[in-house]
C-alpha cells in the first residue's frame, strides 16, 4: 500500500446535497482549494477515491463538496473517517518547510559530535511562533529544540538525519 498522510477528518453532514465539514490537518486551510482528489477511509473496505468539487472556508473549517455525491445519505456514513493525500499529491512546501510526518524519527546529531547520535524527532510541537522539536536522546531523556536558524542547522528528510546547535540553557 502507498503511504498515505492524513488532512482532514469529515465532523458532520453540510445541508443535504452531500456537502461535509472538515476538521484540516494543516496549518493551512487554504491548501484544500489546490486538493484536487482524496481518499476516503472507509474502515474495512479499504479507501474510495474521491473528485473534490467545491471547497470553501467556514471558521476553523473546511466545507468540501465531492463529485457525484450529491445527497446527504451517501455520504453520512462517513461522519468520523479520515480524509488522506498519497505522497505525490501532498501540497509543495516552501524553502525551509517540512512534513510533521516526515520529520517523526529523523536521527539528530549535534555540531559537538557529528558521528554521534544525538537522539531522534520523537513529536513536533505547534507554538505560534516557532515549532519545537521534542527530541528524545539516546539516553531516554527528551529535550526540547526550537526549529529556528540558530538551533537546526540542517534537514535531510530523504536520508532521515537533522543536525542541530543546542544552544546555551537547553540541556539545563
Amino acid at each position: 500500500m502507498e503511504e498515505l498522510f492524513q488532512v482532514g477528518s469529515i465532523t458532520q453532514t453540510h445541508g443535504i446535497k452531500g456537502e461535509v465539514k472538515v476538521f484540516p490537518l494543516t496549518d493551512d486551510i487554504s491548501r484544500f482549494k489546490n486538493m484536487k482528489h482524496l481518499l476516503l477511509d472507509c474502515g474495512k473496505d479499504g479507501y474510495k477515491e474521491l473528485e473534490v468539487e467545491n471547497v470553501r472556508p467556514q471558521k476553523n473549517l473546511v466545507i468540501l463538496k465531492f463529485k457525484g455525491i450529491d445527497n446527504i445519505n451517501d455520504i453520512e456514513k462517513y461522519k468520523g473517517q479520515g480524509l488522506y493525500v498519497t505522497k505525490e499529491n501532498r501540497v509543495e512546501l516552501k524553502k525551509d518547510e517540512y512534513f510533521i510526518a516526515d520529520l517523526m524519527g529523523c536521527e539528530v546529531y549535534t555540531d559537538d559530535d557529528p558521528d554521534n547520535k544525538f537522539g531522534e524527532i520523537s513529536d513536533v510541537l505547534e507554538t505560534g511562533a516557532n515549532d519545537v522539536y521534542d527530541i528524545e536522546r539516546v539516553s531516554g531523556e527528551h529535550v526540547l529544540v526550537p526549529a529556528i536558524k540558530d538551533c537546526i542547522l540542517n534537514v535531510d528528510v530523504d536520508s532521515r538525519r537533522v543536525d542541530i546547535h543546542l544552544l546555551k540553557g537547553l540541556m539545563d
